[in-house]
Protein backbone atom coordinates (compact mmCIF):
# COMPACT_ATOMS: atom_id res chain seq x y z
CA UNK A 1 0.00 0.00 0.00
CA UNK A 2 1.10 3.50 -1.07
CA UNK A 3 1.49 5.62 2.41
CA UNK A 4 3.14 8.79 3.22
CA UNK A 5 6.29 9.21 0.51
CA UNK A 6 3.83 8.56 -2.17
CA UNK A 7 1.15 10.64 -1.01
CA UNK A 8 3.16 14.03 -0.19
CA UNK A 9 4.94 13.26 -3.80
CA UNK A 10 1.05 13.17 -5.06
CA UNK A 11 0.08 16.20 -2.83
CA UNK A 12 2.95 18.36 -4.69
CA UNK A 13 0.99 17.75 -8.02
CA UNK A 14 -2.84 17.75 -6.78
CA UNK A 15 -3.65 14.39 -6.43
CA UNK A 16 -3.68 11.32 -4.18
CA UNK A 17 -3.70 7.81 -4.97
CA UNK A 18 -4.31 4.90 -2.94
CA UNK A 19 -4.36 1.68 -4.65
CA UNK A 20 -5.08 -1.74 -3.48
CA UNK A 21 -3.05 -4.14 -4.53
CA UNK A 22 -4.16 -8.27 -4.23
CA UNK A 23 -2.88 -8.78 -0.93
CA UNK A 24 -4.74 -6.36 0.41
CA UNK A 25 -8.22 -7.10 -2.02
CA UNK A 26 -11.55 -7.65 0.71
CA UNK A 27 -12.79 -10.57 0.70
CA UNK A 28 -16.52 -11.36 -1.04
CA UNK A 29 -19.30 -11.48 1.08
CA UNK A 30 -22.07 -13.94 1.00
CA UNK A 31 -23.58 -12.95 -1.74
CA UNK A 32 -20.34 -12.46 -3.61
CA UNK A 33 -19.72 -8.49 -3.39
CA UNK A 34 -16.83 -6.61 -2.79
CA UNK A 35 -16.83 -3.67 -0.33
CA UNK A 36 -15.25 -0.58 -2.76
CA UNK A 37 -15.06 1.62 0.70
CA UNK A 38 -14.00 1.25 3.91
CA UNK A 39 -16.11 3.94 5.60
CA UNK A 40 -12.90 5.65 6.73
CA UNK A 41 -10.56 6.40 4.30
CA UNK A 42 -10.20 7.08 0.22
CA UNK A 43 -7.60 4.13 0.02
CA UNK A 44 -8.51 2.28 -3.03
CA UNK A 45 -9.85 5.55 -4.99
CA UNK A 46 -7.94 8.02 -6.55
CA UNK A 47 -9.17 12.28 -6.80
CA UNK A 48 -8.26 15.37 -6.68
CA UNK A 49 -6.69 16.64 -3.43
CA UNK A 50 -9.43 19.08 -1.66
CA UNK A 51 -12.32 17.97 -3.47
CA UNK A 52 -12.51 14.23 -1.68
CA UNK A 53 -12.63 13.37 1.68
CA UNK A 54 -14.41 11.14 3.91
CA UNK A 55 -17.34 12.40 6.00
CA UNK A 56 -19.38 10.93 8.48
CA UNK A 57 -18.02 7.31 7.38
CA UNK A 58 -19.23 8.39 3.53
CA UNK A 59 -17.35 9.71 0.53
CA UNK A 60 -17.68 13.02 0.41
CA UNK A 61 -17.61 15.55 -2.73
CA UNK A 62 -17.21 19.54 -2.10
CA UNK A 63 -16.58 22.46 -4.18
CA UNK A 64 -17.27 26.02 -4.72
CA UNK A 65 -18.16 26.97 -8.06
CA UNK A 66 -15.81 30.01 -8.54
CA UNK A 67 -13.06 27.12 -8.09
CA UNK A 68 -14.74 24.19 -9.27
CA UNK A 69 -13.76 21.25 -11.48
CA UNK A 70 -14.91 19.00 -13.72
CA UNK A 71 -13.44 15.67 -12.13
CA UNK A 72 -13.86 12.36 -11.12
CA UNK A 73 -13.27 9.97 -8.15
CA UNK A 74 -11.57 6.96 -9.40
CA UNK A 75 -11.74 3.40 -8.60
CA UNK A 76 -8.31 2.59 -8.68
CA UNK A 77 -8.17 -0.81 -9.35
CA UNK A 78 -10.79 -0.20 -12.26
CA UNK A 79 -8.06 2.49 -13.56
CA UNK A 80 -5.46 -0.58 -13.05
CA UNK A 81 -7.43 -3.60 -14.40
CA UNK A 82 -10.22 -2.60 -16.74
CA UNK A 83 -11.20 -5.36 -17.93
CA UNK A 84 -12.48 -6.74 -14.71
CA UNK A 85 -15.10 -4.31 -14.45
CA UNK A 86 -17.07 -5.15 -18.01
CA UNK A 87 -19.82 -6.79 -16.32
CA UNK A 88 -20.97 -6.25 -12.82
CA UNK A 89 -23.61 -5.36 -10.61
CA UNK A 90 -23.11 -2.32 -8.25
CA UNK A 91 -24.75 -1.24 -5.14
CA UNK A 92 -24.18 2.23 -3.08
CA UNK A 93 -26.43 5.25 -1.92
CA UNK A 94 -25.94 8.62 -2.63
CA UNK A 95 -27.24 12.09 -1.47
CA UNK A 96 -26.74 15.34 -3.13
CA UNK A 97 -27.12 17.51 0.15
CA UNK A 98 -27.25 21.19 -1.64
CA UNK A 99 -30.02 22.32 -3.36
CA UNK A 100 -27.44 23.10 -7.06
CA UNK A 101 -25.04 20.22 -8.32
CA UNK A 102 -24.17 17.35 -10.82
CA UNK A 103 -23.10 14.49 -10.80
CA UNK A 104 -22.98 10.94 -11.80
CA UNK A 105 -21.72 6.84 -11.67
CA UNK A 106 -19.04 6.43 -14.36
CA UNK A 107 -18.78 2.78 -16.05
CA UNK A 108 -17.18 1.10 -18.93
CA UNK A 109 -15.60 4.54 -19.02
CA UNK A 110 -12.13 5.94 -19.71
CA UNK A 111 -9.57 8.77 -18.01
CA UNK A 112 -9.73 11.28 -21.15
CA UNK A 113 -7.52 13.84 -18.61
CA UNK A 114 -5.09 12.35 -16.53
CA UNK A 115 -4.63 16.53 -15.16
CA UNK A 116 -7.52 16.76 -14.24
CA UNK A 117 -8.64 12.93 -13.42
CA UNK A 118 -11.86 13.33 -15.73
CA UNK A 119 -13.20 10.15 -17.03
CA UNK A 120 -15.50 9.60 -19.98
CA UNK A 121 -18.05 7.04 -20.98
CA UNK A 122 -21.63 5.83 -19.81
CA UNK A 123 -22.78 7.75 -16.70
CA UNK A 124 -25.67 6.67 -14.30
CA UNK A 125 -26.85 10.58 -14.40
CA UNK A 126 -27.42 12.02 -10.92
CA UNK A 127 -28.72 15.79 -10.38
CA UNK A 128 -29.99 18.07 -7.61
CA UNK A 129 -33.32 18.80 -9.86
CA UNK A 130 -34.13 15.82 -10.95
CA UNK A 131 -34.18 16.47 -14.07
CA UNK A 132 -31.54 14.00 -15.57
CA UNK A 133 -31.29 11.48 -12.07
CA UNK A 134 -32.20 7.76 -13.62
CA UNK A 135 -30.74 8.43 -17.19
CA UNK A 136 -27.75 7.15 -18.62
CA UNK A 137 -25.65 9.79 -20.23
CA UNK A 138 -22.75 9.53 -22.75
CA UNK A 139 -19.76 11.86 -21.09
CA UNK A 140 -17.53 13.42 -23.64
CA UNK A 141 -19.10 11.04 -26.44
CA UNK A 142 -16.68 8.02 -25.85
CA UNK A 143 -20.06 5.88 -26.47
CA UNK A 144 -20.45 7.62 -29.55
CA UNK A 145 -22.70 10.68 -28.79
CA UNK A 146 -22.40 12.92 -25.91
CA UNK A 147 -25.84 12.98 -24.98
CA UNK A 148 -28.61 11.42 -22.65
CA UNK A 149 -28.97 7.66 -23.82
CA UNK A 150 -31.54 6.29 -22.30
CA UNK A 151 -34.04 9.15 -20.59
CA UNK A 152 -36.06 8.52 -17.34
CA UNK A 153 -39.12 6.06 -17.77
CA UNK A 154 -37.89 4.67 -20.96
CA UNK A 155 -36.50 1.58 -22.37
CA UNK A 156 -34.43 2.73 -24.86
CA UNK A 157 -32.47 0.69 -27.63
CA UNK A 158 -29.74 2.23 -30.20
CA UNK A 159 -29.80 -0.26 -33.03
CA UNK A 160 -26.42 -1.20 -35.00
CA UNK A 161 -27.52 1.47 -37.48
CA UNK A 162 -27.27 3.86 -34.47
CA UNK A 163 -30.61 4.64 -34.39
CA UNK A 164 -32.48 5.41 -31.41
CA UNK A 165 -35.79 3.25 -30.41
CA UNK A 166 -37.67 4.69 -27.22
CA UNK A 167 -40.65 2.56 -25.62
CA UNK A 168 -41.80 3.55 -22.08
CA UNK A 169 -41.12 1.78 -18.81
CA UNK A 170 -44.37 0.25 -16.80
CA UNK A 171 -43.49 3.83 -14.02
CA UNK A 172 -43.47 7.11 -16.06
CA UNK A 173 -41.26 9.73 -15.65
CA UNK A 174 -43.43 11.53 -13.65
CA UNK A 175 -43.93 8.55 -11.08
CA UNK A 176 -40.28 8.23 -11.05
CA UNK A 177 -39.52 11.58 -9.99
CA UNK A 178 -41.38 11.19 -7.18
CA UNK A 179 -39.33 8.36 -5.72
CA UNK A 180 -35.99 10.21 -6.00
CA UNK A 181 -34.52 12.29 -3.51
CA UNK A 182 -33.16 15.26 -5.70
CA UNK A 183 -31.62 16.72 -2.97
CA UNK A 184 -31.50 16.78 0.44
CA UNK A 185 -30.45 14.51 3.83
CA UNK A 186 -32.12 11.55 3.01
CA UNK A 187 -30.31 8.65 1.08
CA UNK A 188 -31.33 7.37 -2.37
CA UNK A 189 -30.49 3.32 -2.93
CA UNK A 190 -29.02 2.80 -6.20
CA UNK A 191 -28.67 -0.39 -8.37
CA UNK A 192 -26.51 -0.56 -11.77
CA UNK A 193 -26.59 -3.43 -13.42
CA UNK A 194 -24.18 -3.71 -16.61
CA UNK A 195 -24.11 -7.15 -18.77
CA UNK A 196 -23.41 -7.26 -22.33
CA UNK A 197 -24.36 -4.59 -24.11
CA UNK A 198 -27.28 -4.21 -21.64
CA UNK A 199 -27.80 -1.55 -18.65
CA UNK A 200 -29.59 -1.22 -16.00
CA UNK A 201 -30.13 1.50 -13.65
CA UNK A 202 -32.35 1.56 -10.69
CA UNK A 203 -33.19 4.24 -7.81
CA UNK A 204 -35.09 3.35 -4.58
CA UNK A 205 -36.26 0.22 -5.68
CA UNK A 206 -37.29 1.37 -8.93
CA UNK A 207 -35.88 0.69 -12.41
CA UNK A 208 -35.67 4.10 -14.05
CA UNK A 209 -34.10 3.86 -17.23
CA UNK A 210 -33.21 0.72 -19.14
CA UNK A 211 -30.59 0.78 -21.91
CA UNK A 212 -29.55 -1.97 -24.69
CA UNK A 213 -26.72 -0.39 -26.94
CA UNK A 214 -26.32 -2.61 -30.31
CA UNK A 215 -24.67 0.34 -31.94
CA UNK A 216 -21.01 0.02 -33.35
CA UNK A 217 -19.79 2.65 -31.64
CA UNK A 218 -20.75 0.97 -28.03
CA UNK A 219 -18.35 -0.03 -25.14
CA UNK A 220 -18.48 -3.74 -24.70
CA UNK A 221 -14.80 -4.09 -23.14
CA UNK A 222 -14.27 -3.25 -19.45
CA UNK A 223 -13.17 0.43 -18.22
CA UNK A 224 -13.20 3.14 -15.20
CA UNK A 225 -15.74 3.14 -12.51
CA UNK A 226 -15.88 6.66 -11.07
CA UNK A 227 -17.63 9.25 -9.02
CA UNK A 228 -18.25 12.67 -10.91
CA UNK A 229 -17.83 16.15 -9.79
CA UNK A 230 -19.09 18.82 -12.46
CA UNK A 231 -17.87 21.97 -12.92
CA UNK A 232 -19.68 25.20 -12.38
CA UNK A 233 -21.89 24.19 -8.41
CA UNK A 234 -21.49 24.89 -5.00
CA UNK A 235 -22.12 21.24 -4.19
CA UNK A 236 -21.98 18.69 -1.70
CA UNK A 237 -22.58 14.94 -2.59
CA UNK A 238 -21.66 12.07 -0.38
CA UNK A 239 -21.55 7.45 -1.48
CA UNK A 240 -21.67 5.41 0.65
CA UNK A 241 -21.87 1.44 1.42
CA UNK A 242 -20.28 1.02 -1.98
CA UNK A 243 -20.02 -2.63 -3.28
CA UNK A 244 -19.67 -4.51 -6.28
CA UNK A 245 -20.28 -8.20 -8.09
CA UNK A 246 -18.44 -8.90 -10.57
CA UNK A 247 -20.07 -10.77 -13.48
CA UNK A 248 -18.95 -13.33 -15.81
CA UNK A 249 -17.43 -12.11 -19.42
CA UNK A 250 -20.91 -13.80 -20.69
CA UNK A 251 -23.26 -12.24 -18.38
CA UNK A 252 -26.44 -11.64 -20.52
Amino acid sequence: MLRYTSLIALAAIGLFSLPVFAADAPQRDADGFISLFDGKTLDGWEGLTGLWSVKDGAIDGSEEKATSKQTDLILTDSKEHPEKYTNFELHLKYRLRTNEGNSGIQFRSKIDDPKMLHVGGYQADIDSAGTYTGSIYDERGVAGRQTTMSNLGQKTVWDSNNQRQNSPLAESAADLKKVVRAHGEEWNDIVLTVKGNHFVYSINGHVTTDLTDESPKAVLTGGVIAFQMHQGFTMNIQFKDAKIKLLPADAK
